[in-house]
């Protein structure tokens, strides 16, 4: 799966620059800039949710949003012998953390460190053996007095992040941290792309929104869809692959890289806007699947459908592997036909359709 050079640059940039929950501003700023020039306008709101607006003067809105934020870690308690103890930003993994790099973000600047364990040798192999825990983790930076970090700019409330990088896999997959959900602000602004470039006219005004806050609970999503007011949201986010080990299909449905973009079925998913999804995708020739989510979806969706005395909403995914660790990983395949059934969808939707719900 080819992508255009100067897209391959953006999303490699886009991904290596740390945004975690509620400091996503350096890579809000990446993304505006790559989006600048397929929009009429660009804003920012207060939290940092950064939107690029096609035909801001239309009365019809139509939103495409994804999130910017990625999982982190906040350091909690620093030790007399200056060790980090911390706590999540989001739904960070302990089980990842022993022996993992990471980029604390002090005040003087980047300090790196690492999250210690005991070795092999001196934990024993039984059943008393001990496994990664909140409260048991912890990140070395090197220091062996609390004044020692605390001089190095590190302070309770200091954010930490991974610093593994993008890569391509096998020629097939995407490879990153933080795919979750970057590369869905990566897809949404691949749509302002084709847009412009193809000389798409819309007969309404486009939203194309990156979210904040969305790993500690739909925030920036509820903020921004009160400030929009759109009349249909289209969100982008990942899904799981359940097709690795480990993962139950009875429970967490059968979606799989490769297979196409996800469509969801969910009581805050509009069934006309689901089903105009579904008859473009086949219309198109576009694959794609299905899934079910019961009492939420879990996503921005969520927040848009339930705003505003309810929007219109749906939510078309990408099936990843490895949610929230290092290395996430998505088919190439499946981005391309995520942006092209967003795309195509748009140039179906008209300011006088029929929104009734049925």
């Amino acid at each position: 799966m080819k992508f255009e050079k100067k897209s391959l640059q953006f999303l490699e940039q886009y991904l290596n620059t740390a945004s975690p929950t509620g400091y996503e501003h350096n890579g809000q700023k990446v993304w505006m800039d790559y989006i600048k020039p397929f929009v009429d306008e660009t804003r920012v709101d207060h939290y940092g949710t950064c939107y690029g607006v096609i035909n801001p003067d239309a009365e019809f809105r139509v939103v495409i949003e994804a999130h910017a934020d990625e999982i982190s870690w906040y350091v909690n308690y620093i030790t007399d012998e200056g060790l980090i103890y911390v706590i999540r930003n989001g739904g960070s993994d302990q089980m990842i953390a022993p022996s993992k790099v990471v980029n604390i973000h002090g005040e003087k600047g980047m300090v790196k460190g690492v999250f210690g364990w005991p070795a092999i040798h001196t934990r024993g192999l039984n059943s008393d053996e001990p496994i990664p825990k909140l409260e048991n983790i912890f990140i070395d930076c090197g220091a062996t007095t609390k004044q020692e970090v605390e001089d190095l700019g590190i302070f309770v409330g200091s954010m930490i992040t991974y610093p593994d990088e993008f890569f391509e896999l096998n020629d097939r997959y995407f490879v990153c941290r933080a795919l979750d959900n970057r590369i869905g602000g990566f897809m949404i602004a691949e749509v302002a792309r084709l847009l412009k470039e193809n000389n798409k006219k819309l007969p309404f005004g486009l939203y194309v929104t990156n979210s904040v806050q969305e790993e500690v609970g739909l925030y920036g999503a509820d903020m921004i869809a009160d400030t929009i007011k759109p009349n249909i949201a289209i969100v982008t986010d990942v899904t799981h692959d359940t097709t690795t080990p480990m993962i139950e299909k009875k429970k967490e449905g059968d979606q799989k890289c490769g297979g196409g973009p996800v469509v969801f079925y969910a009581p805050s998913v509009h069934h006309t806007l689901r089903d105009l999804i579904v008859k473009t995708a086949k219309n198109k020739d576009i694959p794609f699947q299905r899934a079910a989510a019961s009492r939420a979806t879990g996503t921005d969706t969520d927040a848009f459908a339930h705003s505003n005395g309810g929007v219109p909403s749906a939510l078309i995914s990408l099936p990843l592997r490895y949610m929230h660790t290092t290395v996430e990983m998505v088919a190439k395949e499946d981005v391309a036909n995520v942006i092209q059934l967003i795309y195509e969808t748009l140039l179906q939707i008209e300011p006088d359709m029929n929104l009734k719900y049925h």
